[in-house]
């Protein structure tokens, strides 16, 4: 679950921030009432960053990828938008 920490508390709390962040995902700091970082887990951005990889491998790898696409359809003969 994520949580916010005012700035102040976050700095108090260093190691139960991070330990929230290793058991429930990303925490949120504010500072003054405005969201301003994320601690997250090492795995955690090792996923978002470290692995994007191509588009040609993101394309390879979604759960779409075997479906047969056909673009030999016929095009329907209604207008877009009303011309009145």
């Amino acid at each position: 679950m994520t949580r916010e920490w005012q700035l102040q508390e976050a700095q108090n709390k260093l190691s139960e921030v991070v330990d929230e962040a290793l058991k429930h995902g990303p925490q949120v700091i504010t500072r003054r009432g405005v969201q301003a970082a994320i601690v997250l887990s090492y795995e955690d951005y090792r996923r978002m960053v470290v692995n994007q990889g191509t588009l040609s491998e993101f394309f390879r790898a979604s759960p779409l990828a075997d479906i047969a696409l056909d673009f030999n359809m016929t095009r329907t003969e209604h207008p877009l938008r009303d011309n009145a």
